[in-house]
């Protein structure tokens, strides 16, 4: 597996969403923000239905670990969401065209969603990106705005602070930052 990074800047995030919005993809484009915005792992983001989210929350049980989570939706999610159109409670949300108008009823593939985000990504000049950028994205956004790994840490489940760091793409460059810029 390519390692991949998060998006650390906003505007190359908004990029992404325009040129994945620009193919008439906007199923995907709401994928794309769940993920920056959720933390939820692809696999995870790939089989939820409509009645996993109710209101302005989502109640996911995580493939991975088998956890259940619970949480709120900001308003972009929100936005995004109520931009396609509403499904059955146990349909899910991300399904290909065909399997909405009376196929069998599969969520997307990461490898589809894979294919997506490299296409955007193409077109705003990122590269070293993959479906489990969004997560990151969303790890080193939070990081970056809290300065709480402890906090990030838990969010990922991470057993470790370095783990969490490595994941989020710290990197020395931005360490030795906070030893320059501290100037006490």
């Amino acid at each position: 597996m390519e390692f991949v990074k998060p998006i650390k800047n906003r505007e190359q995030i908004e990029q992404m969403k325009d040129a994945i919005g620009a193919e008439g993809k906007y199923r995907e484009r709401v994928l794309f923000i769940l993920g920056i915005n959720s933390g939820l792992r692809i696999s995870d983001l790939l089989n939820l239905r409509w009645k996993d989210v109710s209101g302005s929350s989502v109640t996911v049980k995580e493939q991975k670990t088998g956890k259940v989570k619970r949480f709120p939706l900001n308003e972009a999610c929100v936005e995004a969401l109520k931009s396609i159109p509403k499904g059955k409670p146990g349909e899910y949300i991300f399904v290909s065209h065909s399997n909405r108008n009376g196929g069998d009823s599969k969520p997307w593939t990461r490898q589809y969603i894979w294919k997506v985000l490299n296409e955007a990504a193409e077109a705003v000049g990122l590269d070293e990106i993959g479906t489990h950028t969004l997560r990151k994205t969303f790890a080193y956004h939070v990081f970056t705005a809290t300065k709480n790994l402890t906090l990030v840490q838990k969010l990922l489940n991470h057993s470790s602070p370095a783990t969490t760091l490595r994941y989020i793409g710290i990197e020395q460059e931005e360490l030795n930052a906070c030893y320059t810029g501290l100037n006490l």
